[in-house]
């Protein structure tokens, strides 16, 4: 769980600073890492149906499977 939560928080600061340098297609991790800590929002259905949406998926899913084992 505390590996969740540090994984988390650093897809959120990778997040951010892909925001506000050059990077900003990464910048779709912040939201993974709020996911992965525990926020949903509700407008991330509409984000998960598009391709994106496809690698968020496969994101989240690799963490459910980690956790449970």
């Amino acid at each position: 769980m505390k590996t969740k939560k540090i994984i988390g928080v650093i897809l959120i600061v990778v997040g951010v600073i892909a925001f506000v340098t050059p990077f900003t297609p990464g910048s779709w991790l912040f939201f993974v890492g709020l996911e992965i800590i525990g926020f949903r929002f509700a407008f991330m259905d509409e984000i998960m149906k598009g391709e994106s949406g496809l690698i968020l998926e496969k994101i989240k899913n690799k963490f459910r499977k980690n956790s449970v084992q």
